[in-house]
């Protein structure tokens, strides 16, 4: 992946790669990666040009920040050579948290400010490059959330703040308090999920020129293998009875059947066809092309060199349906952070 694929996300020179490593179901396989593995993963990324690594603090309840600080303090490079994100507000009931009962958000600016401090400990760094707030807060108190991020970003503990899945009105709310821009939304957008082409979410990140965070571009994994990644769970709930369930097949096998018709013209794999789709590249595109959070392991090529054209970003999104049936598509439930070179929430 080269230098100038990178996408700017602030004025004062904070940058992601266009790729970033989602951390995810980084200790989700049965033989945990220990320290030295997980440096040597970090060190594989890098050298594909994916030099930005997604958290939460949540991940792998509470457990994948640690585990990638061990292997950060292992690494050789350089710390100001990658950049950390991480996330928090979301409270998991969890056996590493027993005092937690019940899964919620807290947005207060106790919560924040300690669950920096956590993650700043776990990753074993004295700054986040990016911190986001993972999901909406429904008892959000915009003046006290505000306060607290600006209060971390003039300490120099966060570069910068963003948020995560929230909706353009949740996003201009708390963008009305901050004495700053808000750097980003991280979106849900695949091939098999599509709300953001009209639920206003690119409409917004074009019209205010900010550069939108695409997690779960290869559905979980789903792409992959038919099959969503473990620790579901943290991302929803997808619900619904067996006809549900014949509907989403059906509609994937049509699209993964269209994505991989348009792979081939343009001397791709259909992964990263599906992969390029996202990078906007080509006339007609929106302004800031988004950042997309993934792992796609080291046998296959970064997808940032793939262009497809307008008939084939077209294809990509087809359907068998009419167009009412768009409400039938139930939120994916995971992303797609695949461990490791061999493949393995938002």
């Amino acid at each position: 992946m080269s230098h100038d694929s990178r996408i700017e996300l602030t004025k004062d020179g904070l940058s992601l790669s266009r790729l970033v490593f989602g951390a995810w179901r980084l200790l989700d396989s049965a033989a945990r990666p220990d320290a030295d593995q997980i440096a040597r993963l970090i060190g594989t990324a890098v050298d594909l040009g994916l030099t930005s690594f997604d958290h939460a603090d949540i991940y792998g309840h509470y457990q994948v920040e640690a585990a990638f600080g061990a292997g950060l303090s292992r690494w050789k490079g350089k710390r100001d050579s990658i950049e950390l994100i991480s996330k928090c507000d979301i409270i998991l009931a969890s056996a590493n948290r027993p005092q937690n009962r019940l899964k919620h958000y807290d947005t207060s600016a106790a919560h924040i400010a300690a669950s920096v401090d956590r993650s700043l400990a776990n990753l074993g760094t004295d700054y986040l490059d990016l911190l986001l707030l993972h999901r909406p807060d429904p008892l959000m108190d915009a003046d006290e959330t505000a306060a607290a991020l600006a209060g971390l970003v003039k300490s120099g503990k966060v570069r910068a703040v963003g948020v995560s899945n929230f909706t353009p009105s949740q996003f201009d709310l708390l963008a009305s308090r901050l004495p700053f821009a808000l750097a980003t939304n991280q979106i849900e957008m695949s091939v098999l999920k599509t709300n953001a082409l009209v639920d206003g979410s690119l409409d917004h990140a074009q019209r205010l020129g900010y550069a939108p965070m695409i997690w779960s571009p290869l559905g979980g994994g789903l792409l992959f293998t038919g099959k969503e990644g473990r620790g579901a769970g943290q991302g929803g709930n997808r619900g619904g009875g067996c006809r549900d369930r014949r509907r989403r097949s059906r509609r994937r096998r049509h699209r993964l059947a269209a994505a991989s018709s348009g792979a081939a013209g343009a001397g791709a794999g259909h992964d990263e066809a599906r992969a390029a789709g996202r990078h906007g590249q080509g006339a007609g595109d929106r302004p800031r092309p988004p950042a997309m959070v993934c792992h796609t392991g080291g046998q296959r090529r970064p997808a940032g060199g793939v262009r497809l054209d307008t008939r084939l970003r077209s294809i990509r999104w087809a359907r068998p349906m009419p167009s009412t049936a768009w409400c039938w598509f139930a939120p994916m439930a995971c992303g797609d952070w695949i461990q490791g070179p061999t493949g393995s929430p938002g």
